[in-house]
């Protein structure tokens, strides 16, 4: 069965508009669910769906092999809109911390931005670091949106909640680090 060459990249800016309504529906549950529970639980479905996109739209451009300049560059984008949604919405609500939020912004947003700035040069696809630190964000705020805080206590609940943030952040820096060093090892090696 043939797929259309364009789905990979329709599913990958359908993440956007979805970022949109998850960050409102979070907000409107409150802190911890408690002003909405439902919308709360809606948030957090609705952020695993379309964080779970991601791994689809890569899947099928690869097997089809209709990979494109536009996924490569927008894909990346389009999981800084959601993941970003996700921490500032937290932060937001008291859940998280703002430090790790902004330590985390910087760095998605600092590099998104290079990757725009060189995008007519070459466009920079995801190392293999940058795809562990995507998934290690998703699972940590797919956790905290969760409020399974109702289920397995409040308190373990912060725990694995904090233990999962500090994990994304440091796998964040870690990943941002990675891509400096690559993109100064490649522009080196083009000038030599």
């Amino acid at each position: 069965m043939a797929i259309p060459r364009q789905l990979p990249n329709a599913i990958t800016v359908a993440r956007i508009p979805l970022a949109v309504v998850f960050f409102v529906l979070l907000l409107m549950g409150g802190t911890y669910g408690q002003a909405q529970p439902v919308l709360r639980w809606v948030a957090a479905v609705l952020f695993i769906i379309a964080i779970s996109t991601d791994w689809v739209d890569g899947y099928l451009a690869r097997k089809y092999d209709i990979v494109s300049d536009f996924g490569k560059l927008w894909d990346p984008i389009a999981d800084k809109l959601l993941t970003g949604s996700g921490f500032i919405g937290l932060a937001i609500l008291g859940e998280v911390p703002w430090w790790i939020v902004i330590i985390i912004l910087i760095r998605e947003w600092g590099i998104t931005v290079h990757r725009l700035m060189i995008s007519s040069e070459h466009v920079v696809a995801a190392a293999w670091m940058g795809k562990i630190k995507t998934v290690v964000q998703a699972v940590a705020l797919s956790w905290a949106l969760l409020p399974l805080h109702v289920l397995v206590g409040m308190t373990a609940w912060i725990v694995v909640t904090q233990t999962l943030m500090i994990t994304a952040l440091v796998l964040t820096v870690a990943s941002g680090v990675d891509y400096i060093v690559a993109q100064v090892r490649g522009s080196r090696a083009a000038r030599g």
